[in-house]
């Protein structure tokens, strides 16, 4: 008991002069590190800031880390209106926006908070519950379809580096017990335990608007948590080279599609030119088509009198055998005269008919086969469709390019009837002119004999002629009767066929200048692919060089003095909307024990 007691008056004697040494000791320390001056390697900053719920800014901190070279002081900046050592028990000196330090660890910690330094970005949160938009206090405990809409943008009253070139993620953490039906179209949803977590990206230099809908029951939101750094990896250019491929395949083939259109522009100039030709014969077919139509009608009624004619005629000399004198037969002679007078004429009338339709159909037939025969596939037709040229100008391609090879191909079915009509009129001009060239023999054979002639047997030899003539006649005009019809009905027909024709013509010379306009359009596209490659390559670098931020150089948020910044985080959070919890009474705290209670307490 004795040994214990000395031991306790000895700790008595000892502990005051050990404490003053101790403390001695220390601020001799502190006083040679302050008139020494501290180095460090680099400095980071971490920016933390509170939101409300709906995204307006409320309490802003920055915690400032040092890696500490040599120990000593160091000096930093920022508007901080207090600031607090979080390393060690040394006095940290601020000078309105100086501030001092006596770093003596190898990582040095300070916290300063800040006031009315606004983000870089604005982050504006809206509520909507089944359609109507509320404010979160209102929401709180309601239930129906929840829509979540988060919108940033540049804060234009901030420093634009960190908006250029910081990506911001947020994330929303959704009680699985409260939300259902969770929809995000922009962002992704992952379980998070028993929790939904869906996480936005907003990435640098552009504005982001993203939405979420639920159904919720009892509404309670934890906080918006929102991250803000660097893109933290370098992006590499992709292997373009197969890509690259591809398109100057396609720059080539726009360039063919130039090539075949001018082509096709060659060959529809010239189908312009062939239908041009074709209507001009046409033109003149149906011209003599009409003629020959109107000239049949007095050719038949021609024709009708003179069968007419040689009936009455063979009647007369029939009745009047026995009667008839030399006066008589001067009167016969004259009319069968006459007749074959207008014989004579009907077969000038034919035969200028038959010449007029040879050159009308010569021209027609040297019309129709000016008219291209290309075969142009469906396949060809579709690729010019599919090549960006004007459709209205291409439907019109096709379809006066249908209705060229249609005019030709029914023109061809029908030729054989074209040379018909020319036999026709040949047959039918040969058997006027003998007719003619009969009845004229008939009349100086009677002309002849009028004088001292048995006129009985001569009566009845010009009867019997005359009934002959009449006969041969009479097969003569059935026929006329019957090609005349036939050429009416022509007339008829190509009177439509021609006026097909003269649209043909119409639409060819629209289709020639659609045709060029086509052609200066693929000549425009074909300029345009012909560096597509170059164009891609160029796109994709600026691409890269657009988010790759790998090589930004950091600077300081708070203060555009401060040196060797190494990286500036943003750690940002909203008000959660939740209910208040009950408050609980605080554990009734022991009584703190002095010194000489503890020391005491080592002998019991």
């Amino acid at each position: 008991m004795k040994r214990i007691f000395a031991l306790f008056m000895l700790i008595l004697l000892i502990m005051p002069s050990f404490l003053v040494s101790a403390e001695q000791n220390e601020s001799s320390k502190d006083e040679e590190n302050s008139e020494e001056e501290g180095s460090y390697s680099s400095k980071h900053e971490v920016v933390y800031s509170t939101l409300n719920a709906v995204g307006d800014q409320e309490e802003m901190y920055v915690i400032n880390n040092f890696s500490i070279e040599e120990p000593g002081t160091i000096v930093d900046y920022g508007p901080y209106t207090n600031v607090q050592n979080l390393t060690n028990v040394s006095e940290i000196i601020q000078e309105d926006e100086r501030v001092q330090i006596m770093a003596q660890e190898d990582e040095f910690y300070y916290q300063g908070d800040v006031e009315d330094k606004p983000l870089p970005w604005t982050i504006d949160v809206t509520y909507q519950l089944d359609g109507e938009e509320m404010i979160p206090e209102d929401l709180l405990g309601e239930d129906g379809e929840l829509q979540l809409q988060i919108n940033t943008d540049k804060n234009e009253a901030a420093e634009p580096f960190f908006f250029e070139n910081y990506l911001l993620q947020m994330t929303i953490t959704l009680d699985s017990d409260r939300y259902d039906n969770i929809e995000a179209s922009e962002g992704t949803v992952a379980n998070a335990g028993k929790d939904r977590q869906v996480t936005f990206m907003a990435m640098p230099d552009k504005e982001g608007s993203f939405s979420i809908n639920a159904d919720v029951t009892d509404l309670e939101m934890e906080s918006i948590e929102i991250a803000a750094v660097p893109p933290s990896m370098a992006i590499d250019a992709p292997d373009t080279g197969a890509m690259t491929d591809d398109m100057s395949a396609l720059s080539d083939a726009t360039a063919e599609i130039h090539r075949g259109v001018g082509e096709l522009k060659q060959g529809i100039a010239e189908l312009n030119i062939g239908a041009a030709s074709l209507y001009d014969g046409s033109s003149q077919y149906n011209n003599g088509v009409q003629e020959l139509n109107t000239g049949s009608t007095e050719l038949v009624e021609g024709s009708a009198a003179i069968q007419s004619s040689l009936a009455t005629m063979s009647e007369q000399v029939g009745s009047s055998t026995g009667d008839m004198n030399v006066e008589d037969l001067q009167e016969l002679e004259e009319g069968l005269n006459q007749l074959s007078g207008g014989l004579k004429d009907a077969d000038t009338n034919l035969a200028n008919l038959k010449d007029e339709f040879a050159e009308a159909y010569e021209a027609l037939d040297q019309a129709i086969e000016a008219i291209p025969g290309y075969d142009i596939s469906d396949e060809n037709i579709e690729a010019l469709y599919e090549s960006g040229a004007d459709e209205e100008v291409i439907d019109q391609l096709v379809e006066t390019y249908q209705s060229a090879q249609t005019a030709k191909q029914t023109y061809t079915n029908e030729k054989e009837a074209f040379s018909d009509v020319s036999s026709s009129l040949e047959t039918n001009a040969g058997s006027i002119s003998e007719l003619s060239d009969r009845l004229l023999n008939m009349v100086n054979q009677a002309s002849g004999n009028l004088e001292g002639v048995d006129f009985a047997d001569s009566i009845q030899e010009l009867q019997q002629g005359l009934q002959d003539l009449s006969s041969n006649y009479n097969d003569f005009h059935s026929g006329l009767v019957e090609y005349t019809d036939g050429a009416s009905e022509l007339a008829n027909s190509y009177q439509e066929i021609h006026g097909g024709i003269s649209e043909l013509t119409d639409g060819t010379t629209e289709l020639e200048q659609g045709a060029s306009e086509l052609h200066e359009g693929t000549g425009e596209l074909a300029a345009s692919t012909s560096d597509i490659p170059e164009q891609m390559q160029s796109e994709i670098d600026q691409m890269v060089e657009e988010y790759d931020k790998s090589d930004v150089e950091p600077v300081s948020f708070v203060s555009g003095e401060n040196e060797k910044v190494e990286s500036v985080q943003f750690v940002i959070k909203t008000d959660s909307i939740k209910k208040e919890e009950e408050e609980q009474a605080p554990p009734e705290e022991e009584e703190e024990k002095g010194f000489w209670d503890r020391l005491l307490d080592l002998f019991q």
